[in-house]
């Protein structure tokens, strides 16, 4: 990682952090590959089960660096990510672990793209959300606006937030469901820790199927839906985590799932 992606597991908690305070974690092009590759670095990794994406206290992401992108070439503006490798348009969807968001601060732009791509969300009560873009005259940069953010709170509010660019609250986030909760910005990190630990006491190997379920199944018919389904039911019935999950279930104990 570079200087502005930290990357940390501690307990089976892959933590990756943005830190870049003096210009509210804004991001540039280097930036944002090292942030694509902490997050494949925590799909990959095994010491890690859960992934928390969060900021330094007080910021989460303001977008795009401006004056990165007026030194960067128009033609490569658009090309930041290869065709041939999808999964760094939308890299917290890609990664085949839970991932939660911790928000604390403004996320703003791709700061808020971000946030979309989190599979939980909390906010502290000084995050405020916005999709700003038209004020830039662009859409939403990597597409997780106009599709993943619909999907979550509903078209008509999605539309309101994409064609104004208006802020969303933290208390507003939370009314419309985009946020979980949210938490004392002193406590958000340590709500978020817990919310793992809940995630933690599941299968890893029936997580990584959920998780590909849920976000395939928004692009796909019922029937294909299910045959999906039944594929990742019958590999859930093989596996070592289904065994040991009745076995505890029998012998009254904590599971000790392995992820197999």
């Amino acid at each position: 990682m570079g200087d502005h992606i930290h990357y940390d597991v501690t307990g089976h908690v892959a933590t990756i952090t943005i830190d870049r305070p003096e210009k509210r974690n804004a991001m540039t092009w280097a930036m944002l590959a090292d942030f694509q590759e902490a997050a494949r670095r925590a799909g990959g990794d095994e010491a890690a089960r859960v992934v928390i994406v969060t900021g330094v206290p007080g910021a989460f992401c303001a977008g795009t660096d401006l004056a990165d992108l007026a030194s960067t070439p128009e033609e490569s503006r658009s090309r930041r990510d290869a065709p041939a490798e999808p999964a760094r348009w939308w890299p917290l969807v890609a990664c085949p672990k839970p991932v939660i968001g911790a928000i604390d601060g403004p996320a703003v732009g791709m700061g808020a793209e971000f946030t979309s791509q989190c599979d939980l969300r909390l906010a502290g009560p000084n995050a405020r959300f916005a999709w700003n873009f038209v004020h830039r005259g662009l859409v939403p940069d990597t597409g997780a606006g106009s599709w993943l953010l619909p999907r979550i709170v509903g078209v008509q509010r999605a539309l309101q937030l994409l064609y104004t660019g208006d802020f969303l609250t933290a208390d507003d986030a939370l009314k419309v469901g985009y946020v979980l909760d949210v938490v004392a910005s002193d406590a958000l990190l340590e709500r978020a820790n817990e919310l793992a630990q809940a995630v933690l006491t599941g299968s890893p190997h029936s997580q990584r199927l959920i998780k590909q379920l849920v976000y395939e199944g928004l692009a796909r018919g019922v029937d294909e839906h299910m045959a999906a389904h039944m594929h990742a039911l019958e590999a859930c019935f093989k596996s070592d985590d289904h065994r040991e999950g009745v076995a505890a279930f029998l012998e009254r104990r904590p599971a000790h799932f392995t992820g197999f």
